[in-house]
């Protein structure tokens, strides 16, 4: 048995293989944040290809959250119905389905909306500078993300991802380049994490105790005075016990930044957060070959591969690699003929 294609539970979540669909903006929803037909379509054709687990795009706990107007919302409960159509298709066609849980902070470009982010800095010139966030406005976002795992659960996913990476919100606060606050949300390492422990806190109130937590970590900022694997092992570890299941590492986005990105260029990272928290990793970057990710899985640098642009070129990659790494797996039904 190849170990990518090998089984793993994590809690009550099953997965038939290690294949992981990463997050992907699809700026295709409707101008409020619903769910198309397309999504739905886009989603169960990677369910056929025999993903393990998919992860829906950033979906935004507040209007304000969206990265880009065309993002997927959640809301409020009327973004309920559209999500579950695309977790029942995909999920009735063999893959399990989570969603990632995000707010943009100050990367936000929706139009019309307020920019808010831990202190008034702007990305760069070409984005407005955000105002700095009032305990109120905190106390709202935490709730918003609480709100969205409820929804999270209703519309029937299996599990939930907290997006603190990419320079978003979570990771504005985490990052010493955006977060300059004065109160007990910054300065040390254990106040910038406070408003993630908080949002954790709250979504473990309402998401059930059965299905796992995804954390999504930027494990390198490119930057010198920014996070680094090393800080990143420590704020896991602050937050680990709070209830987070799986770490989601990749890379970047905090600050403009000249990245030198190759094949695997984001594993190190995986490896080294893997092993200074003691919890599974989700690892990827620009893998296209499924050797490698068997190496990585089999050298025990991570236990999950995440493929994004890959998946978008070709949505049947896991078949093809069972296929180039000799492996025997069970192909839809009307798709046999190209198993021979």
């Amino acid at each position: 048995m190849n170990k990518l294609f090998s089984h793993i539970n994590i809690k009550n979540l099953e997965l038939k293989n290690r294949i992981v669909m990463a997050p992907m903006c699809m700026v295709m929803a409707d101008e409020k944040g619903y769910a198309k037909d397309w999504h739905e379509i886009h989603y169960a054709t990677r369910a056929i290809g025999g993903t393990g687990l998919i992860i829906l795009e950033a979906t935004a706990v507040e209007s304000r959250g969206r990265i880009k107007d065309g993002d997927l919302g959640i809301w409020d409960n009327s973004h309920i119905e559209g999500l579950s159509k695309i977790v029942n298709s995909s999920k009735a066609l063999g893959a399990k389905v989570g969603i990632q849980l995000a707010h943009a902070g100050r990367k936000c470009t929706a139009k019309s909306e307020t920019i808010i982010a831990p202190s008034p800095i702007a990305f760069d010139d070409s984005y407005s500078t955000p105002e700095e966030m009032t305990k109120d406005d905190i106390k709202a976002v935490i709730n918003s993300f609480k709100e969205g795992a409820r929804r999270a659960n209703e519309a029937g996913f299996d599990a939930i991802e907290i997006h603190g990476a990419h320079g978003y919100l979570i990771n504005e606060f985490l990052s010493p380049l955006t977060n300059k606050r004065r109160d007990e949300y910054g300065g040390s390492l254990e106040n910038r994490t406070k408003f993630l422990i908080e949002i954790i806190k709250e979504v473990k109130t309402v998401w059930p105790e059965n299905k796992p937590i995804i954390l999504r970590v930027s494990g390198e900022e490119y930057a010198e005075s920014g996070n680094h694997p090393e800080d990143l092992v420590n704020i896991i570890n602050l937050v680990k016990n709070e209830g987070i299941d799986i770490i989601n590492v990749s890379s970047g986005g905090v600050v403009p930044a000249d990245i030198d990105i190759y094949p695997g260029y984001q594993v190190t990272f995986a490896e080294k957060i893997k092993k200074g928290t003691e919890l599974p990793v989700i690892a990827g970057g620009l893998i296209t070959e499924p050797e490698m990710a068997e190496e990585i899985l089999k050298n025990n640098r991570a236990d999950f591969i995440f493929l994004g642009r890959e998946l978008l070129r070709n949505p049947y990659w896991p078949l093809e690699a069972a296929k180039k790494l000799n492996q025997d797996i069970e192909w839809p039904y009307p798709y046999r003929r190209a198993k021979i």
